[in-house]
């Protein structure tokens, strides 16, 4: 058996707009950001999900709630779901920030920042507990490109160091198989 998963980033945010990189921050979603929070629910909430998972981030769980306001689908919060913790430099601009990823795959940003290695660790810990409660079931994740790359390295063999650097190419959603028991990664 598997686990479905469907990934979608969080909704435009304030500071998405303005060019800035909110690391942990909690970032708020935009009128823009909240409108298309609105057409998520729209496009997910006939979809099957059994469950949405969100970074426990404010604009990850304002997209879940915006999306799926008055429906059954139960949302649950995760801290392992994090964007990646830019230390200092939460808050910068991304133009900055983008020029620094690939120093930080190993090496944890300054002031008790991670590396995106810590957070690929992050979410294969989700993915594992997701694997044994989850299977035969699709799932809903809300999260963050640095999410969106722990997936790609863990469940379709990408690498960190080819990721960090390429444009991230935004797209209603994405789809990945979790195998379940002798496959989880």
């Amino acid at each position: 058996m598997a686990v479905d998963i469907v990934y979608e980033t969080h909704a435009l945010t304030e500071d998405n707009e303005n060019g800035i990189a909110t690391g942990w921050l909690p970032g708020r979603l935009s009128p823009q950001g909240r409108q298309l929070a609105a057409r998520l629910g729209e496009r997910r909430r006939g979809d099957g999900i059994a469950a949405v998972f969100t970074s426990d981030l404010h604009r990850a769980v304002e997209t879940a709630r915006i999306a799926f306001a008055a429906t059954d689908v139960p949302l649950h919060e995760d801290p392992r779901l994090r964007e990646c913790d830019y230390g200092t430099l939460n808050g910068t601009p991304v133009a900055s920030l983008a020029r620094l990823r690939s120093r930080h795959i190993d090496t944890p940003f300054p002031g008790g920042g991670q590396s995106y290695r810590e957070v690929i660790a992050n979410t294969a810990a989700f993915l594992t507990d997701l694997s044994a409660a989850w299977d035969g079931h699709r799932v809903l994740l809300i999260a963050h490109s640095a999410n969106k790359w722990a997936l790609d390295c863990l469940l379709t063999g990408a690498t960190i160091e080819s990721l960090v650097d390429a444009p991230f190419a935004w797209q209603e959603g994405w789809h990945y198989t979790l195998p379940t028991r002798a496959g989880t990664p």
